[in-house]
């Protein structure tokens, strides 16, 4: 029979598939459609809304931050730190995050500058002035020197309002607000050393003393670091590139701290006790010629320069020139001595007036003829016995003034001392072809001439060193980040005096002290040898130009006869009691000297003074 469902013959049944086109047809046609998707895309991103592109990813951008080099240290000769640095903040912000397009509200900069202004201390509408002033800018500092605990509250108020706006609680205001370190100098001794020291300015550069002077080396080379952000915050897996900041060299100085601070409170005491303009006392090693005190009265604390009057910022003790009056005649008589044209026991005779190119020159006294020896007129500080004595200097006026001059230049006088520091003054000294008739009997007993301190007190040092200048120094070296130490170039050294004629004027500046007739009483310190000098010169007013009051000093060294230490007082116009230098400052040269030596452990030397003859009986 015939078979069901098949074909005739028994033949399988064949298959008949469909034509592929239609789908590729399809597939093409997505695909064509997606590019044209995604080239619309590009053309709707790169041409049509490309400003608005760019201004988003500006929001999302690689922010420069400076990385401050930590300022180095100043301190004492014993490493007890003067100025040093803590870690300070400058608060910044971009204000161009809070343009109404960026920040989506339109007094962002208000609602920031209400939020910061109590925490900054500063004024509102300050703060928003300057989140407005330029829109555009990514950068703007809004306060400096804050401290860490400022930070920690702005940092707090952020996290806080980056919170509320992830809930949809408004816009965090203080997104673009950053803080950059910059570290805050400070000074542990408030106005310890002030005048040496200086100050630094809201920039971070020294602005006055060491700080300004030795800036570059302090300073060190700030570092920079830059990072991806996006709306405010550092994107976590972004690219970060840094270049660390070098910090600066810590400074050494040659001053002791204690010895400082009994300078400057012996000073401060006797200005205000004489109502005085001002004081200076500089403390001087004889043999290194470091300085190891120069304190000014009055001060400043470098830790508020807001309030100082601004005449009181610098350093007075290099600044002022001023004329020394006698304790400049240890000059004339160094010269006198090294010359040969007299000894200590010369014989004086000293007049009450001395007739001089058409004047009439005196001493601080009326007095009958004195007859003093060469060791009298220093001890009694006569003006006219100091003009007799510096005549024999040379057979002509020219040739005296010559050499005398020569002398005060080998001592330090009008030329600078070395130190270096900001508003320092050389001092006045003519040549001697340009001095007036008078100034050629003038400035042998200190007037005529100008002087600074430090100059004041390197005289007594040179002939407390054997009549070897030595270059006042003030910086022992400098230490690098590394720890290495670098010592200060060697002072120069300068033969004024032989060390004969030095020891000489040495036992005769002991007369001035020891004996009764001596100016410098009040400057006797038990169990020591002292030498020094008094000086009571008329003072020119800086503001007229005219003679008007006094500059009282007083300079020396002990112990006399194996010196250590110089330390030279002037008081500027004292208008209460004595003005004479013995009397106001004699007082202050014992107490600083007594304290330094005590505190160096100098010991007496137990020898008595030398007691040289003061006068003499005529017809002997």
């Amino acid at each position: 029979g015939a078979q069901r469902g098949g074909r005739p013959g028994g033949a399988p049944a064949q298959l008949r598939l469909g034509s592929p086109r239609p789908r590729l047809r399809l597939i093409s046609l997505g695909l064509t459609l997606v590019m044209l998707a995604f080239v619309v895309r590009l053309l709707q991103v790169q041409a049509v809304d490309a400003s608005a592109y760019a201004a988003k990813a500006n929001v999302n951008r690689y922010i420069p931050v400076k990385l401050s080099a930590e300022r180095g240290s100043i301190t004492d000769r014993d490493g007890v730190n003067l100025a040093t640095t803590v870690d300070a903040y400058d608060i910044t912000a971009a204000p161009d995050l809070l343009t109404p397009r960026n920040a989506k509200m339109k007094d962002a900069p208000r609602q920031a500058a209400a939020l910061l202004a109590p925490i900054l201390g500063k004024n509102e509408a300050d703060l928003e002035k300057k989140l407005t002033d330029n829109p555009k800018s990514q950068y703007v500092v809004l306060a400096r020197q804050q401290t860490p605990q400022v930070w920690k509250q702005i940092k707090d108020l952020k996290n806080n309002l980056d919170d509320a706006a992830a809930k949809g609680k408004g816009t965090n205001v203080l997104a673009g607000v950053n803080r950059e370190s910059h570290s805050k100098r400070v000074y542990p001794g408030g106005d310890l050393a002030a005048g040496i020291l200086g100050f630094v300015g809201a920039d971070g550069r020294g602005a006055a003393g060491i700080e300004q002077q030795l800036n570059k080396k302090l300073a060190g080379k700030d570092g920079k670091r830059v990072y991806a952000q996006s709306g405010g915050h550092q994107v976590p897996t972004g690219d970060v590139s840094e270049k660390p900041a070098v910090p600066g060299s810590d400074v050494e100085l040659t001053i002791d701290r204690d010895i400082q601070w009994a300078a400057q409170s012996a000073i401060s005491d006797q200005v205000k006790k004489s109502q005085a303009d001002r004081g200076y006392v500089v403390v001087q090693d004889t043999r290194t010629g470091r300085l190891l005190a120069m304190a000014n009265a009055p001060g400043f604390d470098p830790n508020d320069i807001s309030t100082t009057d601004a005449d009181a910022l610098g350093n007075a003790a290099v600044s002022d020139a001023y004329e020394p009056g006698s304790v400049s005649k240890l000059m004339s008589m160094a010269a006198v001595l090294q010359e040969g044209a007299a000894r200590w026991n010369t014989q004086v005779e000293v007049p009450n007036r001395l007739p001089r190119a058409g004047r009439a020159f005196a001493d601080d006294i009326d007095h009958p003829t004195w007859y003093l020896t060469l060791n009298g007129v220093l001890a009694k500080s006569s003006n006219i016995g100091t003009i007799l004595a510096t005549e024999q200097l040379g057979k002509t006026e020219k040739q005296k003034n010559r050499i005398l001059y020569s002398y005060l230049r080998q001592f330090g006088i009008g030329r600078p001392t070395g130190l270096g520091l900001p508003g320092e003054t050389p001092g006045i000294l003519a040549k001697p072809q340009d001095w007036s008739p008078t100034q050629g009997y003038t400035i042998p007993f200190g007037q005529g001439l100008s002087l600074n301190a430090v100059q004041a007190a390197s005289v007594y040092s040179t002939i407390a060193n054997g009549g070897q200048r030595i270059a006042p120094s003030l910086v022992r070296g400098t230490r690098g980040p590394g720890g290495d130490f670098t010592p200060a170039p060697a002072p120069e050294k300068t033969r004024v005096v032989s060390p004969k004629t030095a020891k000489t004027l040495a036992e005769m500046l002991e007369s001035v002290v020891d004996n009764q007739e001596g100016t410098g009483t009040k400057a006797k310190i038990p169990g020591y040898l002292v030498a020094g000098k008094t000086g009571t010169s008329n003072r020119v007013d800086p503001k007229t130009g005219r003679y008007h009051g006094y500059t009282a000093s007083f300079a020396g060294f002990a112990p006399a006869d194996k010196p250590r230490l110089t330390v030279y007082c002037a008081v500027q116009n004292p208008t209460r009691g004595s003005y004479f230098g013995g009397q106001v400052c004699g007082p202050v040269y014992k107490k600083v000297m007594e304290f330094a030596l005590k505190s160096l452990q100098v010991p007496p030397t137990g020898k008595q003074p030398k007691r040289l003859p003061v006068s003499y009986s005529p017809g002997q």
